[in-house]
């Protein structure tokens, strides 16, 4: 459109000129044209706003709506996949963190508090002052030799591919700024995750893209060579994501350019589909020992993996692996089946996978029952968009959280849903050069470590008004949901509670108990 909008304008003053050369009065309509040429050279020229640079002129017209956004959004209220309400209001305060704008609101909440699915953190008539030297969590088991300090919140699973090369780019230059950590998601590990030198997880799904052979298998000595790249401080098997679980990634054709096609060593011209299923592994064990290997091959740096949980007996046999073998992965993401992707059947978007909040805390539990919490960090990661919603993830059992779609809204994602066809118009997720070009690195990182600087402070004064010090202080029976009209619970009497070493005895007890009895090392 930038290109385009510039043809347009030598067109307009070539005909202009023309017609002028002949009857000389038409050239009085040069009053009306320049002032459009100057709004459309001003609007190419800024770096605040993408839609104004990709589409100049016509841009504006989306800000000229969004001026009255505070009063539709009173109103507009969507749902989540678990039928509680998620206001939109959640993503206007992460681009008012992100701009560094007044992300306060006047009028009380804008939620109606009588609505099943409502939420909120009892608060202490004695609370703390926020220290966030508690704002970095220690990963590394008995089997890590190289730990990492992370951030308590950090920049989720999103592939290069998926991203345009300017996204990633400025997420990575984001987390540098902010001292935070990046996930490349299973696209593999680009040069736009490494340029900037934010630090990466770096993510290995099915499709092993960046470790893999001619054929499509791991391979270990490509995975060496990134792995132990100084960037590259912990690495993530994906098991399945909340999007989608079950089935493998999904890359249209239509995004491929020959850069991502190096990267991931695939073919051109057709879709890029990963594998459902790893092919390195088949066992719970399997999984631990491979885990095993990739942490000697990286150096002993932290390795752990992701899932969204489903038949519950088949993370309790990992567990049992676990035990079994003495092998502990230093972390597990949880993914929950709300989380967000670029493409994705819509059956497996609505109704495949455990929502966060059920899987997390059935994660924590189970660890807790087995006697191995301690030794494994629990990551969240699906809509974590502010403070209060970290909260709520740490009282379930998170250590830390990740985010993607609110980094998307920090870099200016205006959510166009045009992720899979390769025309977003704000050049978050496109491969297309000229709308790419619309999203500015240097304002765009900026905006993502100002949103997660302003996030994590919330989360302290959330967690401080609650009257804790410090994260690990936040027990489940601080955060209240109202089930009914009459009827309210803290999460502890929604999600149950397990004791340590409870699943050890000789016969456990309740639906953890039976599944517990069910579970194999040696099969999913």
């Amino acid at each position: 459109m930038r290109r385009l909008f510039v043809l347009i304008v030598i067109a307009v003053l070539a005909v202009e000129a023309l017609i002028g050369w002949f009857w000389p009065p038409f050239l009085w309509t040069l009053v009306l044209v320049l002032p459009i040429v100057g709004l459309g050279v001003a609007d190419m020229s800024q770096t605040r706003q993408a839609v104004r640079r990709n589409f100049p002129v016509i841009g504006r017209g989306r800000y000229l709506l969004e001026m009255i956004r505070p009063e539709i959004n009173q109103y507009f209220v969507e749902s989540n996949n678990d039928g509680r309400p998620f206001s939109r209001n959640d993503r206007s305060v992460v681009y008012q963190r992100a701009k560094g704008d007044l992300d306060t609101l006047p009028f009380g909440t804008q939620k109606d508090v009588y609505a099943p699915g409502y939420e909120w953190i009892n608060h202490s008539l004695a609370p703390k002052h926020p220290d966030q030297s508690f704002a970095r969590v220690l990963v590394g088991g008995p089997q890590c030799t190289q730990p990492y300090s992370a951030s308590i919140f950090n920049v989720s699973a999103m592939s290069y591919g998926s991203l345009s090369k300017n996204a990633v780019l400025a997420l990575n230059t984001g987390a540098k700024l902010g001292g935070f950590a990046h996930n490349t998601g299973e696209g593999g590990l680009s040069p736009y995750h490494l340029a900037p030198g934010g630090d990466v997880f770096w993510q290995i799904g099915t499709g092993y893209f960046g470790c893999r052979d001619a054929k499509g298998n791991f391979s270990l000595g490509e995975f060496t060579k990134r792995a132990t790249l100084p960037n590259v401080k912990m690495i993530e098997v994906k098991l399945s994501q909340g999007a989608k679980p079950g089935h493998g990634g999904i890359l249209p054709a239509a995004k491929l350019t020959q850069e991502i096609i190096d990267i991931r060593g695939v073919v051109p011209g057709e879709d890029v589909i990963s594998p459902p299923a790893h092919t390195a592994f088949s066992t719970p064990t399997g999984l631990l020992e491979f885990v095993q290997q990739l942490r000697e091959a990286s150096g002993g740096k932290p390795v752990g993996f992701k899932l969204c949980i489903g038949k519950r007996r088949e993370f309790l046999a990992i567990v049992k692996a676990m035990l079994a073998t003495g092998l502990t992965p230093d972390f597990i993401t949880v993914d929950g089946g709300e989380g967000g992707t670029g493409a994705a059947p819509l059956e497996f978007s609505d109704s495949v996978g455990a929502p966060l909040n059920d899987g997390l805390s059935f994660v924590h539990q189970a660890l807790v029952g087995a006697n191995v919490r301690e030794r494994i960090r629990v990551i969240a990661s699906a809509r974590v968009n502010t403070g209060f919603q970290m909260a709520t993830k740490v009282a379930l059992g998170a250590d830390m959280c990740n985010a993607a779609r609110a980094m998307m809204f920090a870099l200016g994602c205006i959510q166009a849903l045009r992720c899979n066809t390769n025309a977003c118009p704000t050049g978050v997720a496109t491969q297309d050069p000229e709308l790419v070009a619309g999203l500015h690195v240097g304002d765009k990182s900026q905006r993502v470590a100002r949103f997660h600087k302003e996030t994590v402070k919330s989360f302290f004064e959330v967690l401080c008004a609650a009257g804790c010090a410090k994260p690990a202080e936040l027990e489940p029976w601080n955060v209240m949901r109202r089930v009914n009209a009459i009827e309210v619970k803290n999460f502890a009497e929604i999600y149950g509670r397990a004791l340590p070493g409870s699943l050890l005895e000789e016969t456990p007890a309740g639906p953890m108990g039976r599944a517990w009895m069910s579970a194999s090392p040696d099969r999913f």
